[in-house]
C-alpha cells in the first residue's frame, strides 16, 4: 500500500502497527506527482518535498516484523533517495508509479470514456486513471456521445479502457459540518490562538488552512480583509460550511468536511492542486502540530511505533516558499513541553537544519500558542527562537518554565495582537478576492 494520509482509519493503523500490512508513506504532493509522471512516461523527477526527512534518508517502517511495532521488529525499511543539488538547495528523486489496473470512480461517462468528475470528487481520480495500463472507471451516469461538450470533459477516453456503470449509490460523509449561523464554539484558550493566527492574514492572500484549530483561522478575519482559500484535494475558493440543504458529499476540503464555494471558484485534480503549492502560488500555510523544535523543525504526522496518521500535504506545503505559521497549544497534558530543543518524534519538517546537514533553512516561520508567538530565525539552529509577543496575563517567567528550548526575547515585547471577534459579520463570512493588475 502506497499512501499519504490515512487520518482517523484506526483499522489500517491497527494493521500496520501489527505487521500485517505494507506501508509506503509518502507526502501527498510526491503521490500525485508520481501517478502523473507515470501517466506521462516520465521513469522519475526532483522534488524539495521531504528532502532531509525520514522519507529522504530511508528510515521509515514499511512493514514490522512478527510481533508488530510492539516487539520492536522490523522487517522492511524504506529506500534511500537519491538527493542532488540544484541551484543551491537539496532535492530528493522520486519514481513514477504504473499500475497493471487503476480503478477510478467518476460521476459521469460518455461512451467514448469521456469522464466528468463532480465538486471535489476529481483529486485523485485523473491521475490514477492516466497511471494504470488498463483503467476500469465506475460511473453513475453513461450518456451518449456528444452529451457532454468537449469543455466539460476532465479526462478523454484516450485513457479509459472500460467503464461501468454502478447503482443504489449511498454517498456517506465522514464529517458532516453544517453552518451553525455565525456562532462558533470554541474554549478561549484555543480562541486566543485563532485570533492572533488571524492577524498575520492580509487582504487578496492566498491561504492554505490545515486540519483542526487552522481551519477556525478564517472565521476571525479584520473587516475588509479577503482571503482566498486553497484545499490539496482540489478547491479554490472556499466558502462556508453549508447549510443542512446545501450539503454535498461531493464537495468537500482536505480534512474531509462539508464546505460551500464562493463566487468565482476552481475545481482541479490533486497534481494541478500541488503544482500550485510547490510553485509558491499560496502566499501563507498554516498547521497545527506535535511539537516544534527550537531549530523550527516539525513533528505532526507519527509517533513512531503507536500512532500514524500520515504526514498528507504537509511536507509539501512547508517545502514551498510560502510563509508556514503553526498554531498549537504551548503544553501537551500534564504540562509536557511541546517546544523543545529537539522534538522526540519523527520530523515533519523538509529541512532538517541541524549542523550536520546541508541547509540553513528553517521550515517553520512563526509559532503561535496560547502563551506566545515565537520567531525562528533563518539560520536554524545557529540562533535562538524569539520570544516576540506575550499573551495577555502571561510572565516571561511563566513562557520560559511552559518551554524546552532556550530563547531570546524581542525588544520591546509587545502583547499578543487579536484578530476581531466572529460575531462581527465581516469576520465571519468569507469573501470573494477580487485583484487589481
Amino acid at each position: 500500500m502506497i499512501s499519504s494520509y490515512v487520518g482517523e482509519n484506526k483499522l489500517f493503523e491497527e494493521l500496520y502497527l501489527s505487521g500485517q500490512l505494507e506501508v509506503e508513506l509518502t507526502p501527498q504532493g510526491t503521490l500525485a506527482e508520481r501517478l502523473r509522471a507515470g501517466g506521462a512516461g516520465i521513469p522519475a523527477f526532483f522534488t524539495r518535498t521531504a528532502f532531509g526527512t525520514a522519507v529522504h534518508e530511508g528510515s521509515n517502517v514499511i512493514k514490522y516484523g512478527p510481533g508488530g511495532a510492539k516487539a520492536g521488529t522490523v522487517e522492511i525499511m524504506s529506500e534511500p533517495r537519491e538527493a542532488r543539488d540544484f541551484d543551491g538547495k537539496g532535492y530528493v528523486m522520486e519514481r513514477a508509479i504504473v499500475g497493471d489496473f487503476s480503478i477510478v470512480k467518476a460521476w459521469k461517462a460518455d461512451e467514448r470514456g469521456n469522464l466528468v468528475w463532480k465538486g471535489t470528487a476529481r483529486n485523485f481520480n485523473p491521475d490514477c486513471a492516466r497511471a494504470g495500463k488498463v483503467c476500469i472507471a465506475e460511473v453513475e451516469e453513461i450518456v451518449p456521445v456528444g452529451a457532454l461538450s468537449p469543455e466539460e470533459i476532465h479526462l478523454p477516453g484516450i485513457y479509459v479502457h472500460r467503464v461501468v456503470q454502478g447503482q443504489g449509490y449511498q454517498k456517506r460523509i465522514e464529517k458532516r459540518t453544517i453552518s451553525s449561523g455565525g456562532e462558533i464554539k470554541v474554549d478561549k484558550r484555543r480562541e486566543l490562538i485563532i485570533r492572533r493566527a488571524a492577524k498575520e492574514l492580509s487582504d487578496g492572500m492566498y491561504v492554505n488552512l490545515g486540519i483542526g484549530m487552522p481551519t477556525l483561522v478564517s472565521n476571525y478575519l479584520e473587516p475588509g480583509v479577503r482571503i482566498e482559500l486553497q484545499s490539496e484535494n482540489g478547491l479554490l475558493g472556499i466558502g462556508p460550511y453549508p447549510t443542512e440543504g446545501e450539503v454535498d458529499p461531493d464537495l468537500i476540503n482536505a480534512g474531509k468536511e462539508t464546505v460551500t464555494m464562493i463566487p468565482g471558484s476552481s475545481l482541479f485534480s490533486s497534481s494541478e492542486s500541488f503544482g500550485m503549492i510547490r510553485g509558491s502560488k499560496v502566499d501563507v500555510t498554516i498547521l497545527g502540530a506535535m511539537e516544534v523544535a527550537a531549530n523550527g523543525d516539525l513533528a505532526n504526522w507519527i509517533i513512531p511505533g503507536k500512532m500514524v496518521k500520515g504526514m498528507g500535504g504537509a511536507m509539501d506545503l512547508v517545502s514551498s516558499n510560502s510563509k508556514v505559521l503553526v498554531v498549537m497549544e504551548h503544553v501537551a497534558k500534564g504540562n509536557k513541553h511541546k517546544l523543545k530543543k529537539s522534538s522526540d518524534l519523527k520530523m515533519e519538517a523538509v529541512i532538517c537544519r541541524l549542523p550536520a546537514k546541508e541547509s540553513g533553512d528553517s521550515v517553520v516561520d512563526r509559532c503561535i500558542t496560547d502563551l506566545a508567538v515565537f520567531d525562528f530565525a533563518t539560520e536554524g539552529a545557529e540562533v535562538p527562537p524569539t520570544l516576540a509577543e506575550i499573551a495577555p496575563d502571561t510572565t516571561v517567567d511563566a513562557v520560559k518554565e511552559a518551554t524546552g528550548f532556550d530563547f531570546v526575547v524581542a525588544e520591546p515585547l509587545k502583547t499578543m495582537l487579536l484578530g476581531c471577534i466572529p460575531a462581527v459579520a465581516a469576520c465571519a463570512v468569507m469573501k470573494p478576492y477580487v485583484g487589481s493588475a
